[in-house]
């Protein structure tokens, strides 16, 4: 039996993790978890999965249940660090943002193997999370489709006889438009992902390729490669979730339909592949592939990523930051969707290479910078 912890239940990767493992009731329990807002949905969850402890967003808001009732980033906090049991404890973090860093942390301090969804954590503090996975001897196992692919095509290989780790990407709901089109493009068009069903955070990032940027920095950090190993591809059918190109030129690749149970399932039971109900085989005789360039000039927040990862140190925290504060602004219609670039870019244009990397900056800068474009556009963090 293992313990899961589930940070965003109510979300996408929550909701479908849930879903999962309720076909496997003798080897998961959720014994903790985060939901958001909709309470309504929060006490179905939590009928459905009967945890021991619940962590509600606001202060004053009750559901009906027996579970302990903790609340806001204390409340993530207390989910971390709680343990009823022997059993091994895995903490799913499917948080969006910059708030999924600091309860990793914690998880990892108290000995919680980490199922990791959520990007931010490895981009904004990647050097430190993987010193204290170090540290603390946990497992950090990757949700994300992509990393789950390429994890899977390195089991059993040599590392030090990659060429390339290729990520694949579908391309978000613009790749077929050329920029001068996307001049107008409205918060509804940029939300509607043709493959994925996911937030709506995620999905913006995915129209503007941060998503694959943000990807490129995890891949780094998880499979210890140098950026210039690491490619991007564009693969609209979202059918190969990315390859392994080795030393002797063969490419290894793992297929599979665009359905993030499967890279969950994987990510929780590892090394074993457990059957999934109601998903039917790949359909070879009828598989049309393809592959194209991604190109920076078009997605420059992809150029971006790269550059950030390699300058290292705080550049991942002010690129994921200014993102952030970007995506919410659009997301509220205050800005146009290209300004989301323009703002990105003008802050990982300044110098930081004077202020030391540690927990403490990194949560500060991420903090002003948000507050610091929020406010400028007359909004609050």
């Amino acid at each position: 039996m293992v313990d899961l912890y589930i940070l965003g239940a109510s979300g996408s990767i929550g909701t479908q993790t849930i879903d999962i493992i309720s076909n496997y009731p003798k080897l998961f329990r959720v014994v903790g978890m985060s939901v958001g807002h909709d309470l309504v949905k929060a006490e179905e969850l939590v009928k459905k999965v009967n945890p021991e402890i619940v962590c509600l967003r606001y202060l004053d808001t009750k559901i009906n249940t027996n579970a302990k009732l903790v609340y806001g980033d204390d409340g993530l906090l207390e989910i971390a660090r709680y343990k009823s049991s022997q059993n091994k404890a895995i903490l799913v973090n499917a948080l969006v943002g910059s708030s999924g860093l600091v309860p990793t942390i914690e998880a990892i301090k108290n000995h919680k193997d980490i199922a990791l969804a959520n990007k931010e954590t490895l981009v904004m503090a990647g050097d430190l999370i993987k010193s204290l996975i170090k540290k603390y001897n946990v497992k950090l196992t990757p949700i994300d489709s992509e990393h789950n692919a390429i994890w899977q095509c390195l089991k059993g290989e040599n590392k030090k006889q990659v060429n390339k780790l290729i990520i694949t990407a579908s391309g978000g709901a613009f790749r077929d438009k050329s920029r001068a089109e996307l001049e107008n493009v409205s918060k509804d068009d940029a939300l509607k992902h043709p493959n994925w069903q996911m937030g709506a955070k995620i999905t913006i990032d995915s129209a503007t390729m941060m998503n694959k940027g943000f990807e490129v920095i995890e891949a780094h950090y998880l499979f210890d490669m140098p950026y210039s190993k690491i490619d991007t591809i564009m693969h609209k059918e979202s059918i190969v979730h990315s390859l392994v190109l080795f030393s002797d030129l063969s490419l290894k690749a793992l297929l599979g339909h665009a359905d993030m149970r499967i890279p969950i399932l994987y990510a929780l039971s590892y090394p074993k592949h457990l059957k999934i109900k109601n998903i039917k085989p790949l359909d070879l005789n009828n598989l049309n592939l393809t592959f194209n360039e991604l190109s920076k000039e078009r997605f420059p927040l992809l150029k971006c990523a790269y550059y950030c990862g390699e300058k290292g140190g705080l550049y991942p925290t002010v690129l994921n930051a200014a993102n952030e504060a970007a995506v919410s602004l659009f997301l509220k219609n205050k800005i146009k969707f290209l300004e989301i670039e323009e703002i990105v870019i003008s802050y990982i244009k300044k110098d930081y290479t004077n202020i030391s990397y540690n927990i403490e900056n990194i949560l500060e800068l991420d903090d002003k910078i948000k507050k610091e474009i929020l406010a400028k556009y007359g909004d609050n963090l």
